[in-house]
This record gives structure tokens, C-alpha cells and sequence, in this order.
């Protein structure tokens, strides 16, 4: 049958923190029985956006990532969850029965993924139900999705094949796939978030006046072998992304046939602007 799906681009995220507002309101002092008791005023974050700057200026960005209950398909709450506190529906969906996960606090530290929150005076975890009791009624998507002015979050209600074939058509990625929990929340451009790049700035010094060179051939290397290649920008610039941090030292060749070679060497550790880089 067709699953409830979320796919989220990090590249659309501003932080404007909507969807983490909309869910405090529906669910601080609201109760809806057998889907979730009241989510306190404070304290908890059932939609949390971290923070990620890369760079240092004038190179330097800055990414935001949605995190949620990632509604596993392997949950590691539903398996060390008794009684069926924790189950997940055949749509997808999982859930934390608010009466019989009363008083199990154990079931906050199951997710790997730090996605559930205890709920001290009710004494019962929680976490964000993918807005099923508004989905049940006939809500066509949750409300993080409705409210996301830069239609970031998308839900998507599919057939797991064709969720398969949306993910690799649109290149998504799942957070700590190693954990293998198969989640059913997606990120699209992740890697805003969880790489780093190199990049720099070229140009050229004509008796003491600076001009940025446009069109100069840019490789980065490793050990020998050529891993991708790129020409500069108007203003002189290149940027090589999606590397791994701490990967390795990489070599880097500029190249202008009216300007002459020149290698540098950088080695990945967080995202790094080399400065400007002169030709003669």
C-alpha cells in the first residue's frame, strides 16, 4: 500500500522556523487522544533545525536542516518498545501511544536519532506523529509542509517502489543511513550540511592593478587522479563541493593559457576559502 513519505531540501531551508511554529501550535495544549497527549510549552523541539556555516568570507554559506521523527521503517523504538507503546501503522506512519507509553522513559533513549522528547509532567515520550490525526480526517499533507514558504518540505503518499525511484531520480539521501532504520524522511542537497568544499579566488596583478580572471581552468586532484575540473567565474572564482571532511590533502592546478600554472595544495578538513590565488 501507499506510505507516507517527507522529503525536505536543504537548499530551500531559510530558517524561518515555520514549521516548527505551526507544530507548537497544534500540539502545545492541545490532546489528541491515541495519537499524542499535549506537547509542553517549553522545552520541546518536535521539529528542531540545526545549523551548518561553511567557509569563511567572502566564500562562506551557511545550511539548515529540518530534523524530525524520521518515522523508520526499522524503527529502533518500535523494536525495544513493550506492549505496544510504540507501533508503526501499515501507512507508514509511527506512533507513540500516549496512555501506554505512559511512564516508559526508556523509550526516549531508543532513537538513534535523538528524536524523541520526555515529557516530565505528563511523564510520557513524544515526538512528532507526522500530523496523522489531521491526515486521517483528510489533510492532504502535514502542516510543516503547508506552511514552508519555500516549499523546502514536501510530503509525498507512495508506493515504496516509487518512492525508490523519486529518491534516486532526485538524488535523496536519508540521515546515518548507516544505522540502517530506513527512514522514511528524505533530504534532497544534504550535502549543504555534511560536506565540506574547497574554493578559492583567482587573479591577475598588471603592474599593481588587480583584475579577477574569468575562464581559468580549475582541476582537483588526488594522488595523481583527476576528480573534477571547473572554470572560473566572472569574479574569478571556483568552488569544489561534496567532499568528504578529513578525506585527504588534494592538488589543486590553475591554469590560463594567457596567464600560466599554478598547483596549491589544500587538505579537507572543514569547508576552507583559499584567498586569491595570482597568476602572473
Amino acid at each position: 500500500m501507499k506510505k507516507w513519505n517527507l522529503i525536505i531540501d536543504v537548499a530551500r531551508c531559510n530558517n524561518c522556523n515555520n514549521c516548527f511554529l505551526a507544530n507548537k501550535d497544534e500540539h502545545v495544549d492541545n490532546d489528541f487522544p491515541g495519537y499524542a497527549a499535549p506537547q509542553p510549552r517549553h522545552g520541546h523541539r518536535w521539529i528542531d533545525i540545526l545549523r551548518r556555516e561553511r567557509g569563511r568570507a567572502p566564500m562562506v554559506d551557511v545550511a539548515y536542516l529540518p530534523t524530525l521523527c524520521n518515522h523508520c521503517d526499522d524503527a529502533p523504538c518500535v523494536n525495544a518498545s513493550r506492549d505496544g507503546a510504540v507501533y508503526k501503522r501499515p501507512d507508514g506512519i509511527v506512533i507513540i501511544d500516549p496512555q501506554k507509553a505512559a511512564g516508559k522513559k526508556e523509550i526516549v533513549g531508543s532513537c538513534p536519532y535523538g528524536a524523541i522528547w520526555w515529557n516530565e509532567e505528563r511523564q510520557v515520550a513524544q515526538t512528532w506523529i507526522f500530523d496523522a490525526h489531521l491526515l486521517d480526517q483528510g489533510w492532504q499533507e502535514p502542516r510543516c509542509a503547508q506552511v514552508c514558504p519555500t516549499a523546502a518540505i514536501r510530503s509525498l503518499k507512495a508506493e515504496d517502489s516509487e518512492m525508490q525511484g523519486v529518491a534516486e531520480s532526485e538524488a535523496l539521501e536519508v540521515l546515518h543511513p548507516e544505522l540502517g532504520t530506513k527512514p522514511r524522511v528524505y533530504y534532497k542537497n544534504l550535502y549543504r550540511y555534511t560536506k565540506c568544499f574547497i574554493g578559492g579566488s583567482v587573479a591577475v596583478d598588471h603592474n599593481g592593478v588587480i583584475d579577477c580572471l574569468e575562464g581559468a581552468d580549475v582541476t582537483l586532484s588526488m594522488a595523481g587522479a583527476q576528480l573534477a575540473q571547473q572554470r572560473t567565474d566572472n569574479y574569478g572564482d571556483f568552488k569544489f563541493d561534496r567532499l568528504n571532511k578529513d578525506s585527504g590533502t588534494y592538488a589543486i592546478e590553475i591554469f590560463h593559457p594567457a596567464h600560466g600554472r599554478q598547483v596549491v595544495a589544500a587538505r579537507s578538513g572543514e569547508s576552507q576559502y583559499l584567498g586569491t590565488i595570482y597568476l602572473k
